[in-house]
């Protein structure tokens, strides 16, 4: 009979000087789960409430989140090598890994630099392209907005649109937790945050050298990541699992959290 630790465990380490927080629960393969933009593990909860019967859950709080401090290297790469060295104080040598939205491209800037460590990836409304011009110029836009402003007068103008409208009016309490949530974060990490992703490459190439399967879980309604061009790369790689959303936005955990749940149990 396999035993499964089902108490969650909270667990620090230092990384370059800085504490980084992290929680896992679960037995069996290990699969990391890296949380987006304005966002702490939490965001998983009902992933994690599924998928702890079935592996052993790895889920940060990135750089910058809740219990882990800012890292000198901020970039999508810097917090890469973090989750690298979360690995390694798990003493885990290979494991599966699925990153949202911000945390997907985390996930690509893994896969790039520490291949042979992923036996499979998930982009959980996530993107391999690089920020086009349009993009980059609002995302400088947010971050004067921030600096004039504060992160929390930002995060709670942009967080319920990040749900389908219906969804967030039916589930006014979870968005309103989310915004809640925002109130932790700190001017200097959401601008770390954006320049990061403003500054990250097209990884398209990731995508199309990657020789173990990837998984893409697409919101048809996410704005954040348009529906098109999430189409256009997920027939990329040699091996593609899709799963779209057809009710979802940018937040499918919630909005869809049983399609997300059976999708992600794919990943072995």
């Amino acid at each position: 009979m396999r035993l499964i630790n089902v108490i969650m465990k909270s667990k620090t380490f230092t990384y370059q000087s800085a504490e980084i927080f992290y929680r896992t629960i679960g037995a069996g393969k290990p699969v990391v789960l890296i949380h987006g933009f304005a966002e702490d593990g939490e965001v998983w909860k009902n992933q994690i409430e599924f998928l702890k019967d079935h592996f052993y859950l790895i889920i940060p709080d990135l750089p910058g989140t809740g219990r882990s401090a800012l890292i000198n290297d901020m970039s999508i790469e810097g917090m890469a090598e973090v989750i690298k060295a979360i690995l390694l104080n798990e003493e885990t040598e290979t494991c599966i890994m699925a990153g949202h939205s911000m945390g997907g491209y985390i996930t690509l800037a893994f896969a790039e630099k520490f291949p042979a460590m992923l036996t499979s990836a998930g982009l959980v409304h996530s993107s391999a392209f690089a920020d086009n011009e349009e993009k980059k110029a609002n995302r400088l836009k947010s971050i004067e907005f921030v600096k004039k402003n504060g992160a929390y007068e930002f995060l709670k103008a942009v967080i319920t649109d990040l749900f389908t409208e219906d969804w967030a009016a039916a589930n006014q309490e979870i968005v309103d937790r989310q915004i809640e949530k925002s109130k932790a974060f700190s001017d200097e990490a959401i601008i770390a945050y954006y320049q990061a992703m403003i500054n990250r490459p097209d990884r398209t190439h990731v995508l199309k050298s990657f020789p173990k399967p990837i998984l893409f879980i697409i919101g048809e309604h996410d704005k954040a990541v348009p529906f098109e061009q999430s189409m256009q790369q997920c027939y990329l790689p040699n091996l593609s699992d899709i799963t779209i959303l057809r009710n979802s936005a940018h937040m499918g955990m919630f909005e869809e959290a049983d399609k997300v749940n059976h999708a992600l149990l794919q990943l072995k």
